[in-house]
């Protein structure tokens, strides 16, 4: 699969989209503001700002940044030890006063890599009797429990562990693992065939999300407490830093080869061609549908994606 160029003409169209009420306001906020970030590679683009010059020193004393996994960043948003994180969408229905900040998202419109549900090929979807579910994210569990209903097994137990594919199929059917450790995976099937013999199928969620709804699968988005008041400086901020990530992939993939075992090539291709990073209409209206279809399954509580226009100064 070939890179392409990341077209920001969408974020240069619609540098704020619509999502979460955004207020003027004449000064930042006196004591920096708390970042629940996410430390996958995925979220790199969004981060380039924050963690290189000529912007990182400017926003360090505006922004502290603290890194963990999706489904912490969430805890720390409800429990108050964060004023802005980027949440699993799931986190939405149930942390109450959390808005969106807008502009920026994680997702996928096709293929994702990042993003598996793994099973022994000798055993069928419908014949599962438990899946081993990555702690790490609340939504990508959410959009699979949706899935797993439609392919006929709506009530397979899941067992929460740690994102080790290996121990997690010794203690279930099959095995649910997202961000690096499911990139590391893909990596490693030939080599996990020849050790094992056991032949797998890896099923793409964002792939088979997009087959069912014919829309993205949105992971995450920057959600915001309500008692920060969102003005148009704080989401300038998170977007010119997305901005300026998407025009930096080639250093990334340098930078980001070195910290896992994957190629440049393979990691370019990744933020280019996999992960989409603007939040436009489509992802907004996949959000809608996935809230929806969530509910009806019982998955998540109702939850309505509000899109009021932005205030202006």
């Amino acid at each position: 699969m070939s890179s392409r160029p990341v077209d920001l003409a969408d974020s240069e169209r619609h540098p704020l989209p619509s999502v979460g009420s955004l207020r003027s306001v004449d000064t930042f906020p006196q004591q920096r503001l708390r970042v629940a970030a996410i430390s996958f590679l995925n979220t790199a683009p969004l981060m380039w700002d924050f963690q290189h010059p000529p912007l990182a020193t400017s926003l360090n004393s505006r922004y502290q940044i603290d890194w963990m996994l999706p489904a912490e960043c969430a805890n720390r948003l409800a429990s108050g030890q964060a004023d802005i994180g980027l949440v699993p969408i799931a986190a939405l229905a149930t942390t109450p006063g959390l808005s969106i900040l807008p502009g920026c998202t994680i997702a996928s419109k096709g293929h994702v890599r990042s993003l598996l549900l793994v099973r022994r090929a000798s055993q069928p979807i419908a014949d599962l009797r438990s899946v081993a579910a990555d702690k790490a994210s609340r939504t990508t569990l959410a959009h699979a429990r949706i899935l797993l209903g439609k392919w006929g097994n709506p009530s397979v137990p899941f067992v929460p562990l740690g994102a080790d594919l290996d121990a997690m199929l010794d203690r279930a059917d099959a095995a649910i693992v997202i961000g690096d450790p499911a990139l590391l995976a893909l990596e490693e099937r030939a080599n996990r065939f020849e050790r094992t013999g056991e032949e797998l199928v890896y099923h793409d969620l964002a792939e088979e999300w997009h087959t069912l709804t014919g829309l993205p699968f949105v992971s995450a988005v920057w959600g915001i407490a309500s008692s920060i008041p969102v003005d148009e400086r704080i989401a300038e901020d998170f977007i010119q830093s997305r901005n300026h990530g998407l025009q930096n992939i080639e250093t990334l993939a340098a930078e980001w080869s070195r910290k896992l075992p994957i190629s440049e090539y393979t990691i370019r291709d990744y933020l280019t061609t996999n992960i989409h990073y603007i939040l436009d209409e489509e992802c907004i209206e996949a959000m809608r549908v996935f809230f929806h279809m969530a509910a009806e399954c019982g998955v998540l509580p109702e939850y309505s994606v509000t899109i009021p226009e932005p205030v202006t100064p």
